[in-house]
């Protein structure tokens, strides 16, 4: 009997499937649903304990102007970020790994409900420690526009470890995970953790802001041109930066070998933020041998947060969890 050829049967059965396939009528799947944003804040959040960021006035406090909130502006979308903050979900069975949660916004607000509170609620299932962060607007007139998001994320790095014991965390575990630009925030932490962007104000400071890991969902990773998010580079680096001031802030171009390992979800079908902004990060990783896992869905589009129900990126949050507890 002649040895079982395995390429030739992978190849005739493929022949078959796609013939099969091309003999039945293509039907697009159904529409995913983009439901508005929350018209109140969640309980979850107003009811949260939380942890100033900065002792005092954060750093640039003397540009600070706040700007007019649109009249249409969901209550969800925070502005004008003066106090930044730490919104705190504790989980029922405490794993001792801590989770920074970064929501998006485009840099001009910060969008706590499907970017904060929902992916809080996820982690703290599996026992995560979550901290929501509420960071600095680059737009809103503070000094050195381009550090402001940067300075605020470092510094919830460290301040969760400076606190790693009144919540039983392991200070080496402690993780970061970004949503669109909160995504960028999240691999420029991953990236440009050791940039000395603030003079240090307390004891935190001297603790490291590397993240034990990067999730990222959906994230603008570059500032360079044609694969930027357009809006999201004018707030954080103004109407006419330089090429130093766009490589400066593009995160693919800073992996080195102490950057964390990163996770990755994106919707190959977002028209706001490229996947291509994933892939360069994935491929500037892969380069560098730095530990990378990447989930890129067919459909999803852009801010699905924790995912569509019944489609397959209503399962990145378990993925990012089973990656992160096989980290540990």
């Amino acid at each position: 009997m002649p040895a079982f050829d395995r390429r030739a049967f992978m190849t005739s059965s493929g022949a078959m499937l796609l013939a099969q396939a091309s003999a039945q009528e293509h039907r697009a799947p159904p529409e995913l649903p983009h439901p508005a944003p929350a018209r109140a804040l969640p309980q979850a959040w107003t009811t949260a304990s939380t942890i100033a960021l900065w002792p005092h006035e954060p750093p640039g406090k003397a540009g600070f102007a706040p700007k007019p909130v649109p009249a249409d502006s969901p209550p969800v979308f925070l502005r004008n970020v003066a106090r930044p903050d730490l919104h705190v979900f504790l989980p029922a069975h405490p794993n001792g790994h801590a989770l920074l949660v970064v929501p998006g916004g485009a840099y001009t607000f910060v969008s706590v409900a499907n970017e904060g509170v929902d992916p809080a609620a996820r982690m703290t299932a599996r026992g995560f420690t979550v901290f929501v962060l509420t960071y600095r607007l680059p737009g809103e007139g503070w000094d050195r526009r381009s550090d402001v998001p940067l300075q605020d994320a470092q510094r919830a790095m460290r301040v969760i470890r400076s606190q790693a014991s009144r919540f039983k965390l392991d200070a080496e575990r402690v993780s970061v995970l970004g949503f669109s630009a909160g995504g960028h925030l999240a691999a420029t932490l991953a990236t440009r953790h050791m940039e000395q962007t603030y003079a240090g104000v307390d004891d935190a400071d001297r603790l490291s802001a590397r993240p034990f890991a990067a999730g990222l969902a959906y994230p603008v990773v570059t500032m360079r041109s044609p694969w930027t998010h357009e809006m999201s580079r004018q707030a954080l680096l103004g109407d006419a930066p330089t090429d130093a001031e766009i490589d400066r802030r593009s995160a693919e171009l800073h992996v080195d070998s102490a950057t964390a390992p990163v996770f990755i979800a994106h919707a190959m079908d977002d028209k706001a933020v490229p996947v291509e902004n994933s892939l360069r990060l994935m491929n500037a990783l892969r380069e560098a041998q730095r530990p990378v896992e990447a989930h890129l869905f067919q459909e999803g589009g852009h801010a699905f947060g924790v995912g569509y129900p019944n489609t397959p990126s209503a399962l990145w949050t378990d993925l990012f969890s089973a990656w992160l507890e096989r980290l540990g």
